[in-house]
């Protein structure tokens, strides 16, 4: 186990209990002089896990690995009430194209599937954050929490995105980009986001639109040889597609858009002077685009 290692305002623990057990690894206490939080994460493989804390603390990491079997890059500095955290973990292995694409043909690899990460976040400053995630599973929940900008970058890994109530703050930008992995946004609506923009290669990305705008959304798509699904809110929810397409791709839209000419399409409920309409701008290669309506008995 390292020993010896002080970062100023950063406690790092390590204990010599067994690699199964949780405990803290990372944390970066609250600072009355920090009004917002750049959070940088990136992690090559494993299960992880993002959620909101009452604790204070600006950043709180768990995990069940000793602090002398993984490497690590740590880094905090305060600029212009701005905490600037990068943190980026990695297991012994490299988490490379050859490695990324064995994982999805075969499946997960033991060992790194075993390694656990728990982040959490303190609902009283209002975050940046952009998470980069190599191989295995992630589980992120911003429930409760301010998020101005949220930028999800997954290799081979499978990402589920949730939130059960409204943020805090406007967002300015959501941005998700799938490579090999598959990525879930639940209620993305509840992210208060102007602008989300999704690029997918050869993944699958589902868009959960099922609760309804409260302001306008525009939303840019980009879809190579993927899967983009994207559920829409009620019927009373104004949406604009505009889709630029090839022969080789696959576009399903709802039977109830209207062509309005120029590969553009509205719903019923479309004006141009509505306060909360989604605007799509897609374009699609070799994938598929998929809208779907919001189920009948989804709940609100």
């Amino acid at each position: 186990m390292r020993e010896g290692i002080l970062l100023l305002g950063i406690g790092i623990i390590s204990t010599t209990l067994s690699v199964a057990q949780v405990k803290k690894q990372f944390s970066i206490d609250n600072n009355d002089a920090v009004e917002r939080v750049d959070l940088d994460f990136g992690v090559n493989s494993g299960t992880c896990f993002i959620k909101s804390s009452t604790t204070g603390e600006l950043l709180t990491v768990y995990g069940n690995q000793d602090f002398d079997s993984y490497s690590h890059s740590f880094n905090k500095e305060i600029t212009d009430k701005t905490c600037i955290i990068k943190l980026n973990l990695e297991d012994d292995k490299s988490a490379g194209l050859s490695r990324s694409i064995s994982y999805r043909m075969f499946g997960n690899d033991e060992k790194s599937s075993d390694n656990l990460w728990k982040m959490y976040l303190s609902t009283d400053k209002v975050y940046d954050l952009n998470l980069r995630y190599g191989i295995g599973n992630a589980n992120i929940d911003l429930s409760g929490l301010s998020i101005e900008k949220v930028k999800i970058n997954t290799g081979s890994a499978d990402v589920s995105f949730k939130a059960s109530d409204y943020n805090k703050v406007e967002m300015d930008t959501f941005y998700v980009q799938v490579d090999m992995g598959s990525v879930k946004v639940e209620n993305v609506n509840l992210s208060k986001s102007k602008n989300i923009i999704a690029d997918v290669g050869f993944g699958d990305l589902l868009l959960d639109f099922t609760d309804d705008a409260v302001l306008a959304t525009n939303v840019h798509g980009s879809v190579g040889a993927g899967n983009l699904m994207i559920v829409l809110p009620s019927s009373n929810t104004p949406v604009k597609v505009k889709i630029s397409n090839s022969w080789l791709c696959k576009v399903s839209l709802l039977k109830t858009f209207k062509d309005i000419g120029n590969n553009t399409f509205v719903n019923d409920a479309y004006s141009e002077t509505a306060p909360n309409t989604l605007n799509f701008n897609l374009d699609v290669s070799m994938g598929k685009i998929i809208f779907k309506e919001q189920p009948i008995s989804s709940s609100k």
